[in-house]
């Protein structure tokens, strides 16, 4: 019996940032408003959140800073980095000033 041929090893790539640094996925523009009206694909509302991917080690060890990975935020779009890292280019590097506000659920 021939040994089988040998198998590629996959390493995945993943994208860490540094410095006062987080990496945020952002949401999908809206092609819908909030009264149903849909947008014609040239026209789309441009959307300033998205979810924290990941958080640098300074930012995560400063108490001044409460953002968690899997947050959704509010940001400032004006220094973000686009990553190219995926076909979608969904991903950005901003600095964690431009974090403006996180979105969290209200206990009721």
């Amino acid at each position: 019996m021939a040994d089988p041929a040998p198998r590629k090893t996959v390493r995945l790539e993943t994208v860490e940032p540094i410095g006062d640094r987080v990496l945020i996925r952002k949401d999908d523009d809206k092609k819908q408003t909030k009264q149903g009206i849909h947008l014609p694909d040239k026209i789309e509302i441009p959307t300033l959140t998205g979810r924290i991917v990941a958080v640098s080690t300074k930012v995560e060890n400063n108490a001044d800073y409460p953002i968690k990975q899997y947050d959704r935020v509010l940001f400032n779009p004006k220094h973000a980095i686009p990553v190219e890292f995926e076909g979608d280019n969904r991903l950005f590097v901003i600095p964690v000033e431009d974090v403006v506000a996180i979105l969290r659920k209200a206990d009721a």
